[in-house]
């Protein structure tokens, strides 16, 4: 039996072939992701300057030959650990600083314990974040720091910048930072107060789980999970693809708790009653108003940035009280902004550009 004019068997069973060995190949990647360890993160070279309750500070040891006067303090979310800035090798914005003359701290938070649940707000604002800065200046025989916050990070420091203003703040750096907590939509409504009693909440388990705070930054893009574990078993032979993403995936899970009056604190003051924004923040009965920060401050902003929208982000350039005020919107999400190959090529040189001015 002849077969149809212009069916080429040879053809069907060479693509049949490829998909046979393209299976296989998959499954001997699969077995290896299941059976070995993600890449070591935040592994650039540290020492411990302080521990105390729920806060770290690292010091980064110098990898350039000459280092800018003023040292800079990155104040990390409390929710996310720091080694999202600290990757590895080539993929770290803390080495990236350090080859570029910084002298870098890190504010990195722990878990806080069951019986740490009476942390509040004035302890990281009055108390953590002034301890760093201290030893900061004590460490580096400076008296001005340059402070950097992500996310929430930044929220803590516009905090700490508006009731010490006139202190040792030399230069601010928010990066993704939210101040109309109006807009922060899917939030907001998780925490509307007709339907969330977060009192009920806090009182019953103490400190908030890290589980529901993951699953809150899940359901703003319900079906992202189960795209990227499809991508990743699209590209499971890729090496690059599969460490990149083992990265972020590890970073994105390993989400911590928060602590019990703080997380009441998080929810009335600024998701109920706006309290940044509308210019009515106190913090352990101290004013807090964003018209007070006067230090040079460069805000930048994601494009596609899904947890803190522009909305949400875009009235600090007008509310703060500096003269010296940039803001830069980039492309690329939440993430993508400070970590990964876009903000190597976007983030870094800009801020690098921005901070070298103001550091001598």
């Amino acid at each position: 039996m002849n077969a149809p004019t212009g069916f080429d068997i040879a053809s069907i069973s060479e693509r049949v072939q490829s998909e046979v060995q393209r299976a296989i190949q998959r499954s001997i990647k699969g077995v290896e992701y299941f059976s070995t360890s993600g890449p070591s993160l935040g592994s650039t070279p540290k020492d411990v300057l302080h521990s105390r309750g729920t806060m770290n500070l690292y010091h980064y040891r110098p990898q350039a030959s000459e280092v800018y006067r003023i040292p800079v303090l990155i104040v990390m979310a409390t929710t996310n650990r720091g080694y999202i800035l600290d990757l590895v090798p080539g993929q770290s914005f803390i080495e990236f600083l350090l080859k570029r003359g910084y002298d870098v701290y890190m504010l990195d938070w722990s878990a806080p314990k069951p019986e740490e649940k009476s942390l509040r707000m004035e302890d990281y604002v009055l108390d953590f974040i002034p301890d760093a800065v201290r030893r900061v200046q004590q460490d580096s025989g400076e008296q001005d720091v340059s402070v950097i916050g992500y996310c929430f990070g930044g929220v803590l420091s516009l905090l700490y910048g508006s009731i010490h203003s006139g202190g040792p703040m030399k230069n601010l750096i928010c990066f993704t930072t939210p101040i109309d907590f109006r807009e922060m939509k899917l939030f907001s409504n998780f925490a509307d107060r007709r339907y969330f009693d977060v009192d009920g909440l806090i009182d019953s388990t103490g400190n908030m789980p890290p589980e529901l705070i993951l699953q809150s930054f899940e359901m703003l893009r319900p079906a992202s999970r189960v795209a990227s574990q499809i991508q990743l078993w699209e590209n499971i032979w890729n090496d690059e693809f599969v460490k990149s993403y083992r990265m972020f995936d590890r970073w994105a899970t390993d989400t911590l708790p928060l602590a019990g009056e703080y997380f009441r604190a998080i929810t009335k003051d600024l998701m109920w009653d706006n309290k940044l924004y509308n210019d009515t923040m106190t913090v352990g009965g101290r004013a807090a108003k964003l018209a007070d920060i006067k230090v040079p401050l460069l805000h930048a902003v994601a494009e596609h940035d899904h947890i803190v929208p522009y909305d949400a982000a875009k009235h600090l350039i007008t509310k703060i009280g500096s003269e010296d005020k940039e803001e830069v919107m980039l492309k690329g999400g939440h993430v993508s902004l400070v970590a990964g190959a876009n903000a190597i090529k976007r983030l870094w040189p800009k801020l690098d550009s921005w901070l070298g001015k103001r550091s001598t």
